[in-house]
């Protein structure tokens, strides 16, 4: 079936399962490409990227599968704590919670991440509760936490360095205002995110974020940040760390809410619900796969695009190729090269870090790799275009009364009506008020987003050029400017 690579993964067992008990020895992480040491939790948060470009993952799992039992009736941060035990292990118990407690308290529905039914066979699984309106807060306000409790026990500042198609620099610059001894750097493309997701990382007021707007795409800022990263003697003498998806913390506190809506679909409902995932940059969705490395028996995964359709290409085809960006009304998803893919990579390569490189380096190189006889148990994909996009949303509302943001509404495109589904809607509707007035809708509102038209927003304009930002970041950095 086109789109639905379907085949068991030899290669499981190489990858054990540990079942000790939290607390309990040393959790490890290592680099995908092999060609660093192995680290502990704190040290894989603060590094973002490994020193030898790859990016970290457990050196083992935990089985959860004995766990969930007990875990059904927990709050979200009390679930989150339990989770983040197996894997931050060299924190202290009472830090990690003051940290998660911290991190959700901004969020405004008391589930933090409640589940709507639509109709018997489709949920939504919100996930725009946080402080920006989007899913990145769940990962974003418990990394800056984070963040503050490591400034506190090195004592040295750190500079961090991310690239946003929207969501992730708000969230970003949100989780990390105020924190003292953090001095933020944001690159996005100029232009090419809605107004409201501008305003949100250039209205601040904050003296420690600098929002970058640079000529070119996401990916031409993602790949600057990569570079600056390469560079050893300037990672170290700033104190660099990341917060994009390349960073393992994001992606194990997105594995959560996956965690957190599983349970609570009920026993019935949960080894047949396929969960649907907007995503472009493959980390959103990676987060969940995660998970049955860890025993929770999740059906399979819906990797929902835009018309930037790299995953849906490469998923249908076997074919991993660059193209060119099209901006797009869905525009955080406005990417052609997943950075996240490449953990999912080590796994189909059987952790062979030597393979991985050789595949990386190929794309590097010619823009494309393609994969004979790609066979990844549990994903589909679907792509939506922008004409498609404005439609979906209209018969969503007409369906059942829902407003959704454009993202969320690829994940609706052609769902098969006798399956089960959970949409992950991944950020508010009122993000994006120029669509809905487009499509004769009216206009969703937020007064949290009605609060920065009042505001005076700061950016600066860059070239999108390593030595430029490099330049930048060197003037402007804590870490250099003392």
């Amino acid at each position: 079936q086109p789109g639905l690579l379907i085949g068991r993964l030899a290669w499981a067992s190489k990858f054990p399962k540990d079942s000790r008990l939290p607390g309990i020895g040393e959790m490890r992480f290592v680099s995908t490409r092999g060609q660093s040491a192995s680290v502990g939790f704190s040290e894989a948060v603060a590094q973002g990227l490994a020193p030898d470009g790859g990016l970290y993952l457990p050196e083992n799992f935990p089985d959860l599968s004995e766990s969930t039992d007990h875990w059904e009736d927990l709050s979200y941060p009390d679930l989150c704590f339990e989770f983040f035990r197996f894997f931050a292990t060299d924190l202290d118990a009472d830090v990690l919670r003051h940290a998660i407690d911290r991190s959700y308290s901004t969020f405004s529905h008391p589930q933090i991440a409640p589940i709507v039914e639509l109709s018997e066979n489709c949920k939504v699984l919100e996930l725009f509760h946080g402080p920006t309106l989007a899913f990145k807060d769940f990962a974003l306000q418990l990394l800056g936490n984070l963040y503050e409790h490591q400034i506190a026990r090195t004592g040295k500042n750190l500079t961090v360095l991310g690239a946003t198609s929207g969501d992730t620099g708000a969230a970003a610059i949100s989780g990390l205002i105020g924190k003292r001894g953090v001095t933020v750097f944001i690159l996005y493309p100029n232009g090419k995110v809605s107004a409201l997701q501008e305003r949100q990382m250039t209205c601040t007021g904050a003296g420690n974020v600098f929002p970058l707007a640079i000529e070119g795409t996401f990916d031409d800022a993602q790949s600057t940040v990569k570079e600056l990263f390469s560079d050893l003697p300037f990672r170290e003498a700033v104190g660099l760390s990341a917060v994009n998806s390349i960073n393992l913390a994001r992606i194990l506190a997105q594995s959560v809410y996956y965690l957190f809506a599983w349970l609570r679909l009920g026993s019935r409902d949960r080894e047949n619900t396929t969960f649907v995932v907007p995503t472009g940059n493959f980390g959103n969705v990676f987060a969940g796969w995660l998970l049955t490395k860890m025993g929770i028996a999740i059906r399979g995964f819906r990797v929902a695009t835009n018309q930037n359709d790299v995953l849906h290409r490469l998923f249908d085809s076997g074919e991993y190729s660059l193209g060119e960006v099209s901006p797009s009304l869905a525009p955080s998803m406005d990417i052609q090269v997943a950075s996240n893919f490449e953990r999912l990579l080590y796994f189909i390569l059987d952790g062979d870090s030597a393979r991985v490189r050789e595949v990386m380096n190929s794309f590097r190189e010619e823009g494309r790799y393609c994969f004979e006889n790609l066979a990844v148990d549990g994903f589909s994909t679907s792509s939506a275009t922008d004409s498609e996009i404005p439609e979906i949303i209209r018969s969503v509302h007409r369906e059942y009364g829902y407003w959704v943001d454009p993202h969320t509404a690829c994940g609706f495109k052609d769902l098969p009506p006798d399956e089960k589904h959970l949409v992950l809607a991944t950020a508010h509707p009122a993000k994006f008020p120029d669509l809905y007035e487009k499509a004769g809708m009216e206009k969703p509102t937020s007064p949290v987003l009605q609060q920065l038209l009042e505001k005076t927003p700061v950016k600066y304009d860059s070239p999108v050029s390593p030595s430029a930002i490099r330049a930048f970041v060197e003037k402007n950095s804590s870490q250099t400017g003392e």
